[in-house]
């Protein structure tokens, strides 16, 4: 394989567009459920949440373990696993959503590291962000027009088209990933203990969780990843209910701008993004800046109306795009190869920690207040980010100077 954007890639983006597919329709189908129920922010805030904290949670064992197998077999059998998971939201209520989203997140932990792991061992250095916007962009292109058709079967009140459409996605998908190649070299990377001491196949993974702290690098992307997707998750979870408090505003169009938003800027900005291993402050300066301005837009959006609403839309998709696939390619090139695996498993586990915190620690919050104060609150923690983004430039710089 060779070149980001050659045939095998562009295979494995369709795979991850497919795949994306029912998550960009349940993100709008699962809170008007809820809403129309009764059913609190808070509750559906731990629903929506459940999917990615099972995510979080599963992401360090899920690298440890396509180390050990290897990309291709870990795919085949998630992609199996996802179609059952996708049949058991067709047939159940909200109180089966729960286990439903439960169950995806275990398929998107394996699946979002068997790709991502397998496009960084088979990609050049020069273009790992290349692949990793791609990645990042067919993940999100499916946000253009599913909360469209979301709504369109809102509407329709038909549950079994709602299965119709789910199960047949769940089928499409399958029979993509079944006929995928990844990178090999995952797999052969696959050893037993070695003679230096560094962890094979039994190593606990508590150690690992002790590599967020001992390496002052990881832990900032870290904590940089997690800020910013708390406001990501609190925007996919509420924006449907919080739109019909707007004068003038869509949640269909918020979600639509957002995410085509995102497919533009990844797509005509992915040579943009570093590929040096370096960190450029400036440019992480104003992603960043990007992403709380959106957040005051949103919040302010009930006030001001659907323009500021769209705006927030606009400018949540620029942070969107580059702040994901900036800090995941800069840790590709720093963290150290024999454990880089594992270690991009625990940052992805902090994003998806972010999310579902967006959405389970946000819904009481707006309950409490309101979802224009809720969103007031995303961008004062947005501009805290900038402090952090500032530490780890002076780090770098001190790391750089000669004993």
């Amino acid at each position: 394989m060779n070149g980001a954007l050659s045939w095998p890639f562009m295979r494995l983006y369709l795979l991850t567009a497919l795949y994306f597919c029912a998550n960009a329709i349940l993100n709008v189908i699962i809170p008007l459920k809820g809403g129309s129920l009764g059913a609190s922010n808070a509750v559906i805030g731990i629903v929506m949440g459940a999917y990615l904290f099972t995510t979080m949670l599963l992401r360090p064992w899920a690298g440890h373990i396509i180390r050990k197998q290897g990309p291709i077999t870990v795919l085949r059998a998630i992609l199996a696993l996802n179609a059952l998971a996708l049949a058991l939201y067709a047939f159940t209520g909200l109180e089966g959503y729960f286990a439903a989203r439960v169950l995806q997140g275990v398929c998107t932990a394996f699946f979002s590291m068997a790709l991502q792991l397998g496009l960084i061992d088979a990609l050049p250095e020069g273009e790992r962000s290349q692949g990793i916007s791609m990645y990042s962009l067919c993940a999100t292109m499916p946000g253009i027009v599913g909360p469209l058709l979301a709504i369109g079967l809102w509407e329709a009140d038909n549950p079994a088209l709602l299965a119709i459409v789910l199960i047949g996605l769940g089928v499409l998908t399958g029979a993509v990933g079944f006929t995928a190649r990844v990178g090999e070299s995952a797999a052969q990377e696959a050893k037993p203990e070695t003679k230096d001491g560094k962890p094979g196949e039994g190593a606990g993974m508590l150690r690992w969780f002790g590599e967020l702290v001992r390496h002052p690098h990881l832990l900032r992307c870290s904590l940089l990843m997690l800020g910013a997707s708390v406001i990501f998750g609190a925007a996919t979870t509420f924006i449907p209910l919080y739109a019909a408090k707007v004068s003038g505003a869509s949640a269909a169009v918020y979600l639509m701008l957002q995410a085509g938003t995102v497919v533009a800027a990844r797509f005509w900005l992915r040579k943009r993004i570093p590929s040096d291993g370096e960190w450029h402050p400036v440019f992480m300066r104003l992603i960043l800046l990007s992403l709380a301005a959106a957040a005051l837009c949103v919040g302010l959006a009930a006030y001001g109306g659907g323009a500021l609403f769209y705006a927030g839309a606009f400018l949540m998709g620029i942070a969107q795009a580059m702040v994901y696939p900036t800090l995941t390619t800069y840790l590709s090139f720093i963290l150290p190869k024999d454990s880089r695996n594992i270690l991009m498993g625990l940052f992805i586990a902090m994003a998806d920690l972010g999310v579902s915190l967006g959405a389970i620690a946000m819904g009481p919050v707006a309950d409490l207040t309101s979802y224009s104060a809720m969103y007031l609150f995303c961008a004062a923690l947005g501009a805290s980010l900038l402090l952090v983004s500032a530490h780890e430039a002076r780090s770098r710089r001190s790391s750089s100077l000669p004993a």
